[in-house]
C-alpha cells in the first residue's frame, strides 16, 4: 500500500474523530421530525397501556366463576375501545372488545370463538387462568421510564413511539448546515445544450438528496470553474455559517485540479487519498471554522465516499449514537480472483436464492450500477472472493438511512 494513503478504517476514524457535535436545540414537532437526531433523553408521562386492557374481542370474567367448560354467564354489560366499564359483579362476564380497559373485578378475557352468546347470557366453553388474554397496565411503558435515548435518529417508528405517550414535540439537534459546490468546466446542468466534451452534473443532485435525506440545511453553491482563485472565492464565502464544505471534483492531482490547493491556501488539509476503490482521492481539512470534504467527480466514487465517509461524518456531528452501518453475512454468488491493494466496495443485489451477485462491469464510471445494487459488497485489501464464500453485504437500507 501507498505509504501515502491512510487505510480506509484509519481514515473514517481520522474523520470521526474530527467532528465536531452541534450543541444547539430545536424543538420539533412530532410530525416533521423524521431523520432528525433526538437531543435530550426522552421519558413517558403515562404508562402504557394506561390500565389492563383486553387484547382480543371476547368476554371478561373472573377466571375463578369458570370451573370447567361450559360454565353459563350473565353478560352484565358492553365494553368497546374507548369506553370505561363499571364493576363486574361475580358470576356475570362482560361482553368486551380488543384495546378496551377490563372492568374492575375482571382478571381475564376468554376469546369470543370461544364462547356462545345465549340470550343474556354466554356459554364458556374454555377455562381461563387469571391474565389469559390481558395486556395488563404498564407492561410496554412504565411512568418514567425512557422511551427514546438522546442521539437515537428519528424514523417513522420513533416518532409513532413519541406520539402514543403523548408527546408532540421533540427537542432534536439542530439541522446541520453544508455548503455543497462541485468543480469543474465540463459540467453543464440538465436541460441545457451538452457541447462536445460536456457532462451533465449528476454529483449536484445525487450528493444534495443524499445530504437533505440525513437531515441538512443545504446551501447550494452550484458549479464552480477550474480556477484557483474561484476555487478560493468560493471557500471563503462557503465557510461563513456552514459546519461543512462538501465539494465534487478538483481533488487529484490533475493540472485542472484546483480543489486541493485551494483548500490549503484557505485553510489546512489534514487527510488525502485513502485506500478505498472506488473512491482515492478524497480529502478532508477546515476552511475557517468549517469542515472541509472534497470527494472525487466521478458520480460512482462520489456516491460510494459519501456513503462509507462523509455519512458517518455528518451523523457523528448531528450527535447520532449509531454510526456505522449493519453488515449482512450472505453467500457470494460471484468470483472475485484478482483483488485490490485497496478496500473495494462493490455493487451487488440480493437474489431470489439468498446470495448477492454483482453488476457485471464495476468500473467506477457506470452510475446505472448504483441504481441496479442493493447496497455494496465490503471486499477487505488483498481479499480474493470464491463463489460460495460468506461476505459482508451493506445494504442501501442501512447506508441510505
Amino acid at each position: 500500500m501507498n505509504a501515502n494513503m491512510l487505510s480506509f478504517d484509519e481514515a473514517l476514524a481520522t474523520l470521526i474523530g474530527k467532528a465536531q457535535p452541534i450543541r444547539e436545540i430545536d424543538m420539533a414537532d412530532t410530525f416533521v421530525a423524521q431523520g432528525r437526531v433526538l437531543a435530550a433523553d426522552l421519558h413517558s408521562s403515562l404508562s402504557v397501556p394506561a390500565i389492563d386492557t383486553s387484547t382480543m374481542d371476547g368476554y371478561a370474567l373472573r377466571a375463578a366463576d369458570v370451573t370447567a367448560p361450559g360454565a353459563s354467564l350473565a353478560v352484565s354489560q358492553r365494553i368497546p375501545a374507548g369506553s370505561v366499564g363499571h364493576p363486574l359483579q361475580p358470576g356475570t362476564a362482560a361482553r368486551i372488545f380488543t384495546g378496551a380497559p377490563l372492568p374492575a373485578g375482571a382478571d381475564a378475557v376468554v376469546m369470543q370463538e370461544m364462547c356462545e352468546h345465549q340470550g343474556e347470557s354466554v356459554v364458556i366453553n374454555h377455562q381461563p387462568s387469571a391474565g389469559e388474554a390481558v395486556r395488563l397496565a404498564g407492561s410496554e411503558i412504565a411512568r418514567g421510564d425512557t422511551v427514546l435515548a438522546a442521539g437515537t435518529r428519528l424514523r417513522p417508528q420513533e416518532l409513532g413511539l413519541a406520539a402514543s405517550v403523548g408527546i408532540a414535540q421533540l427537542p432534536v439537534v439542530r439541522r446541520m448546515r453544508v455548503a455543497l459546490f462541485s468543480t469543474g468546466d465540463e459540467l453543464v446542468m440538465p436541460g441545457e445544450p451538452l457541447p462536445p466534451g460536456g457532462v451533465y452534473n449528476s454529483n449536484r443532485f445525487q450528493l444534495r438528496a443524499l445530504l437533505q435525506q440525513l437531515g441538512c440545511e443545504v446551501t447550494d453553491f452550484g458549479i464552480v470553474p477550474d480556477r484557483l482563485e474561484a476555487t478560493r472565492a468560493v471557500l471563503r464565502d462557503a465557510a461563513q455559517g456552514h459546519e461543512l464544505i462538501l465539494t465534487s471534483g478538483g481533488v487529484s492531482v490533475g493540472e485542472e485540479d484546483h480543489v486541493k490547493p485551494a483548500v490549503e491556501a484557505e485553510g489546512s488539509l489534514d487527510l488525502w487519498k485513502i485506500a478505498m476503490k472506488p473512491g482515492k482521492p478524497l480529502a478532508y481539512g477546515r476552511v475557517g471554522a468549517a469542515a472541509f470534504i472534497g470527494l472525487p467527480g466521478n458520480p460512482v466514487s462520489s456516491f460510494v465516499t459519501f456513503l462509507m465517509m462523509v455519512r458517518p461524518f455528518i451523523l457523528a456531528t448531528q450527535g447520532a449514537s449509531a454510526l456505522n452501518p449493519r453488515a449482512l453475512a450472505l453467500r457470494a454468488d460471484f468470483d472475485w480472483p484478482r483483488p485490490d491493494r485497496r478496500r473495494e466496495f462493490l455493487r451487488a443485489r440480493f437474489n431470489d436464492t439468498g446470495g448477492v451477485e454483482l453488476y457485471a462491469h464495476q468500473g467506477a464510471a457506470a452510475l446505472s450500477s448504483i441504481v441496479w445494487a442493493d447496497g455494496l459488497v465490503d471486499v477487505p485489501a488483498d481479499t480474493p472472493i470464491a463463489r460460495g464464500e460468506t461476505v459482508r453485504f451493506l445494504p442501501y437500507g442501512e447506508l441510505l438511512y
